[in-house]
């Protein structure tokens, strides 16, 4: 209810920037001036279905008439687009500018200020297409403000049409000194959108602090991920996470796995350890067990063969054995590569069972003969 109010608001300020009086281009008849006049005041005084019905008729009355007719007859519909904006029907108020346009009794400056509102009105309605035509058009043949640029973007943007909202964006960009929060959004899935996913990156991250909100942390990362940035995305995430914004297991999943897209599992698995030690995280298998695969990308033997033992002991699976002795073998720990095959063994798993065989037949055939 709030942004419609505003909407109306502006809408309003547009329609009555230049008083009517003021637009008598072929001299009116001094009853006209006045009749427009009190529409005018009755109008600002709240009488907006009154002075519509009052302007539509008059404006249908004179519209066959004289050049002065036909000029007084564009004023009661530009009066009668006044009064349906008020009444927040904008695709009427549009209308009747339209019509007003096309009487022909004008400058061209003034038919230009008309298709300048109509425009307006046009995209206050939700008729995107004509709307983004029409200021295109007038912005083609007038310099326009920064506000023009932003409204082309945002509806450009809503079209899906994403590289002619970057166009306009730019020029957006350049009116604007500092972008507000709703102008960053925008610019930033624009960009994102039209595959400069580098400059939503840069224009996003620049801004991020303790108080930004989670989910502007999030997407963050992820257009990191999605430019390849896989480094960035982790530093983007550990931050959010050391800042408190993030808090929730699954975060810290994702940082774990962003850890170790970039190349540095061992801060993951830091994360991971401190978060299980210190209680921020339940204990659980699916973080053992991340923990014991973010150690193993980070080749820190000792903390990985432990994380994997620990993991193996507590799930009781025979699967979790065999990787342990696997890695283990991998690295040239014989007897802990033994001791993991043998409990794997004792679960059934007939690979380990080979495995011990091919690590030293006779002891492997005696172990599992006992």
């Amino acid at each position: 209810m709030r942004l419609k109010r505003h909407l109306v608001s502006i809408v309003w300020v547009w329609l009555v920037a230049t008083p009517l009086t003021a637009l008598a281009e072929p001299p009116l008849p001094g009853e006209f001036i006045r009749d427009l006049e009190r529409l005018q005041q009755q109008l600002q005084e709240g009488a907006a279905n009154a002075v519509l019905q009052r302007a539509e008729s008059q404006s249908q009355r004179l519209a066959g008439g004289n050049a002065a007719d036909r000029w007084a007859s564009a004023l009661y519909l530009q009066l009668a687009a006044h009064s349906a904006a008020r009444l927040e029907r904008f695709a009427a108020a549009a209308d009747y500018l339209a019509q007003a346009r096309r009487s022909g009794e004008m400058s061209s400056s003034q038919r230009d200020r008309w298709q300048y509102q109509e425009a307006g009105l046009r995209l206050s309605a939700g008729q995107r297409e004509q709307g983004t035509e029409l200021l295109a058009d007038w912005l083609a043949r007038h310099s326009g403000e920064g506000d023009d640029y932003w409204r082309m973007a945002r509806t450009l943007a809503r079209l899906e049409r994403w590289e002619e909202a970057r166009e306009w964006l730019s020029r957006a960009t350049a009116e604007t000194a500092s972008l507000s929060p709703s102008q960053r959004r925008l610019a930033a899935a624009i960009y994102q959108r039209s595959g400069a996913g580098d400059q939503a990156l840069a224009l996003l991250g620049g801004e991020l602090d303790v108080d930004s909100p989670a989910q502007e942390w999030r997407r963050t990362a992820a257009l990191a991920q999605q430019a390849g940035l896989d480094e960035q995305a982790a530093v983007f995430w550990d931050t959010a996470w050391r800042l408190g914004v993030f808090s929730a297991d699954e975060d810290l999943s994702t940082l774990v796995h962003l850890h170790m897209a970039a190349g540095t599992p061992a801060r993951g698995a830091e994360r991971l350890q401190a978060a299980l030690e210190a209680g921020a995280v339940a204990d659980s298998l699916a973080h053992r067990r991340l923990l014991a695969q973010a150690w193993q990308a980070a080749r820190d033997r000792e903390a990985a063969l432990a994380a994997w033992q620990a993991l193996a002991e507590r799930s009781g699976e025979a699967e979790d054995w065999l990787r342990l002795g696997q890695l283990a073998n991998d690295w040239g720990r014989d007897r802990w590569a033994q001791d993991a095959w043998q409990r794997a063994a004792s679960l059934g798993a007939e690979q380990a069972e080979a495995w011990l065989t091919g690590l030293d037949p006779w002891q492997a055939q005696a172990q599992l003969s006992e």
